[in-house]
């Protein structure tokens, strides 16, 4: 029998891993028919202790068109959750019933517990502000599909780099190819955490900090924005003040290369203008797409289906 294997941080996959999971997503996109019946008779558990839209339905999605089934919870007032029941007990009653589960919770580390205890791979769907690998290989599917490859591009990141997991997810995934460099766009109180710049720095990965996006707006290959997250916040003053601090309109696209990416893992509030959704750069609904060919993808490969 094949050693359980579980999904909880990007850097659980080799690079060479990746390659192939990328690959195999790409031969799904191209082929979605023919992978219509891969998970037929398996079922997959959405176990989700925190509201989510895209990442809930695109395992949904992403399950429904193998061929498989789903159950689970939507959030954690549905759930035995709800009457004080452990995330590890959870999972070990969920793996009776299922092949696969999906964990999201609002607490850093949770469905690295669940995994210790289950007897079904796990993939972790966001853990607090910590990890949320899936977007993050959604990330690097949509860079390496639009832009050919995974190497040697400049990436700025802007909005909230402080609490945005999609960001120090994808930061330390891309810190494993070559010819990256970072520039973190942000005002000073959502600047990117100190141990992420100490990893750039030992690893002589080129980096830079700036408050104005107009001015490195020339720069860049993609641009990575994201929404100043106010559940994040402990009070609504700093996030009043700090929600509207970018906003990506023509005026600033103007001074972007014709080929640059927008990239976002969305859901947006009012970072990007909805007058840029119609700028063939603008790529953050493709990547919706990408994430559910990249999810297909990952529970094939963790459920050992060739």
């Amino acid at each position: 029998m094949e050693k359980l294997r579980h999904m909880m941080n990007p850097l659980d996959f080799s690079v060479e891993e990746l390659e192939e999971l990328f690959d195999l997503a790409g031969d799904i996109e191209k082929d979605l028919p023919g992978y219509a019946h891969k998970c037929d008779g398996k079922i997959l558990a959405t176990c989700f202790y925190e509201p989510s839209t895209r990442t809930r339905l695109s395992f949904e999605t992403a399950m429904i068109r193998l061929g498989g089934q789903v159950i689970g919870f939507a959030d954690a007032n549905s759930s035995s959750a709800a009457k004080g029941e452990s995330v590890a007990d959870t999972i070990r009653v969920i793996s009776c019933f299922a092949d696969i589960c999906a964990m999201r919770h609002p607490k850093e580390g949770a469905p690295m517990v669940a995994a210790s205890k289950s007897t079904i791979p796990v993939i972790n769907a966001g853990d607090g502000g910590h990890q949320h690998p899936t977007q993050t290989l959604t990330d690097l599917l949509t860079i390496r599909s639009l832009y050919g490859s995974l190497k040697n591009f400049t990436i700025g990141l802007c909005g909230d780099l402080k609490f945005g997991r999609t960001v120090h997810s994808l930061i330390n995934a891309l810190s494993r190819y070559e010819g990256i460099r970072f520039i973190f766009i942000s005002p000073k109180e959502l600047k990117v955490p100190d141990y992420i710049t100490e990893m750039l720095r030992q690893k002589n990965i080129p980096y830079e900090e700036v408050i104005k996006l107009e001015e490195v707006m020339p720069q860049l290959d993609f641009l990575y924005m994201t929404r100043v997250q106010k559940e994040r916040f402990f009070n609504e003053e700093d996030y009043i003040r700090l929600r509207n601090f970018y906003i990506l309109d023509k005026e600033k696209m103007a001074l972007a290369k014709e080929n640059m990416f927008i990239l976002h893992p969305l859901p947006r509030v009012n970072e990007i203008s909805v007058e840029i959704d119609d700028d063939p750069r603008a790529a953050y609904f493709k990547q919706v797409q990408y994430g559910m060919y990249v999810r297909m993808a990952l529970i094939l490969t963790l459920l050992g289906i060739k």
